[in-house]
């Protein structure tokens, strides 16, 4: 427990949780704890309340993997979405992401992790069992789109050798390169190049 000179147990008890919660350093926990005293009593239940019945309410997609209230989440429900293409993400919140754009119309499956021999996480820790399920029941294409860091990069070589084997099945990369809005002068090298690589015909950048 943190201990705090001044501060009561009750009150160290909740600055030393917050502390623990990534992002949040002890000054942060402090003034959030602060801020929740300062609250009325009945704020402080209802945040009790929804954290208490968090793991109760809140689960995972018995399909894809991603964040579901019960059964299947909202987008493998979604009967409009295209069944046959699926994106591979690394972990439910990058799922979020990608709806962001409000681009994309197919499917997701998360992989719960990437490979990472370091940290002792190989295949058999993915979720790549439930994938060869999906893939055998006709999907046409799958979208890596796993991190651009070293292990992510390793994890995309790695699904698109395994399911190559499925003829009819494509395997597509997310591109990689200057945002929008992006100045030159601020990117690195490694996207600068992968820009290059992955440039476009003027027609189809301008459409």
């Amino acid at each position: 427990m943190i201990h705090l000179s001044g501060v009561p147990a009750p009150l160290a008890r909740v600055i030393e949780m917050l502390a623990s919660l990534p992002g949040i350093g002890p000054k942060t926990a402090m003034r959030l704890g602060l801020n929740l005293l300062s609250r009325p009593a009945s704020d402080s239940a209802q945040l009790a309340e929804a954290l208490q019945t968090l793991h109760e309410l809140v689960g995972f997609c018995g399909v894809c993997g991603c964040f579901a209230e019960q059964g299947c989440c909202q987008f493998c429900e979604d009967v409009q979405r295209d069944a046959a293409v699926i994106c591979l993400v690394e972990q439910p919140v990058d799922v979020l992401m990608m709806e962001r754009g409000h681009g994309y119309r197919g499917n997701y499956h998360v992989l719960r992790g990437r490979l990472s021999p370091i940290d002792g996480i190989g295949p058999e820790q993915l979720r790549l069992k439930a994938l060869d399920k999906r893939v055998e029941q006709g999907v046409k294409e799958l979208i890596l789109a796993t991190s651009a860091t070293v292990d992510g990069e390793a994890t995309a070589h790695y699904l698109a050798n395994r399911y190559q084997q499925h003829h009819e099945v494509r395997i597509s990369r997310i591109a990689r390169g200057v945002p929008e809005g992006g100045e030159l002068e601020y990117l690195d090298e490694h996207t600068l190049s992968r820009a290059l690589e992955q440039r476009v015909h003027w027609d189809a950048a301008a459409a």
